[in-house]
Formats: structure tokens, sequence, C-alpha cells
């Protein structure tokens, strides 16, 4: 049981910070973050579109956020390391928010969607499909799938999807925007193409 309950509380803590960090560098185009416990320290690895504006002038901004790591979340030794998102439109987490940015501001969400899913595609990804739930267009709550390529949704190929989750906050109420990014290739497609080859 205390195996277990320590388990539970570093994912409670990881999600705080995941929360925390989120808000605090949304501009930076947060993606996601890494705590790895060694012997010494505690690892936390944070991954952005732009790592400049966490790391700060000088460094000062990744030296108020170890601090913060220490007093507000309790990381015992945080050794803190930022890593660029080089190709942010195969970043689940990235491309959700950049949705919820582009609603807020007043964007139509199914312009904003197509356009987004056409970068998505273009930047080499296999499949995307991407979920949108609220009051999206009036009074009435109701949920809108888009997707493009090809996507699995069980499964081992399932479990290795870029994955983002952000909210729009609007005057009717928040809206859901869910993503979903397939970047490798399954093994199928593999077997299937070989098929083709033996068959021409």
């Amino acid at each position: 049981m205390v195996v277990e309950k320590k388990f539970v509380d570093e994912n409670i803590r990881k999600g705080q910070i995941e929360d925390f960090l989120a808000k605090e560098f949304s501009r930076a185009g947060y993606s996601h973050v890494d705590i790895a416990r060694t012997p010494a320290a505690m690892r936390v690895t944070v991954w952005a579109q732009k790592p400049g504006m966490i790391i700060g002038r000088g460094g000062k901004t990744i030296d108020a956020l170890t601090e913060v790591l220490k007093t507000k979340f309790k990381v015992e030794n945080p050794q803190l390391d930022v890593k660029e998102v080089e190709e942010p439109y195969l970043d689940g987490p990235i491309v959700a928010r950049q949705i919820a940015e582009s609603i807020e501001r007043g964007l139509n969400y199914k312009r904003v969607v197509q356009f987004i899913i056409e970068k998505v595609m273009g930047s080499g990804a296999i499949g995307v499909a991407i979920r949108i739930g609220g009051k999206v267009s009036g009074e009435m709550s109701r949920t809108e799938k888009f997707s493009a390529g090809y996507l699995k949704y069980a499964g081992d190929p399932a479990e290795r999807l870029s994955k983002g989750y952000a909210t729009a906050s609007m005057k009717l109420g928040l809206i859901g925007i869910q993503v979903r990014i397939m970047i490798e290739r399954p093994k199928e497609f593999e077997a299937i193409e070989r098929l083709e080859k033996t068959e021409q």
C-alpha cells in the first residue's frame, strides 16, 4: 500500500506541475514535462516550442522555476532541462492549445481545424483526429469530429499517439479540444506495401 500511495502521489504531483507549466508558459508553446527520479536528484525536462522563453535572459526564468518546483511542489533537488519541440504540428498538446487559443480569439473553429489538419499532415503525420465539444456555435452543446489520414484507436500503436487536450474559455462556457496524431507508420502499412510489390 505504501508503494501504491507513493506512485499515486507522484502522478498527482506531476499533474499539478503540468497544469502550472501549461498556464505559465502557454506563450512559449509548452508541450509536456518528463519527470525522472535519479539517486541524487529529480530530473525535470520541459518540452516547448520556444525554449528560450522558459530559460529567460541569463537563465533568470529557469532559476525562478527551479525555486517554484522546490517550494510549491516539494521537488527535492530538481535538475531542470528545457528542450525544443522541433516539429510543433506533430505535437498533440501544442496543436490542441493552438486550436483553443484561435477559438478564444473569435476565429471560426471549422476553418481553424481544417488549417491545422493541413499543417499536421503536411508535417509528415500518418493521421490526425480532432474532437471539439461544447457550445461551439450556439446554445446547444455538441461534439464534432474531424480527421485525415490513418489512425489506430486500439493496441500498441494507439498508445504511441501524440495526444493533447485543451479548453477554450468562451462566454457560453468551456469548449474542449482533443487531438490525436499518429507519427509512426504502423507495421501493417509495411506488410501491405510488401504484398503490393509482390503482386506487381
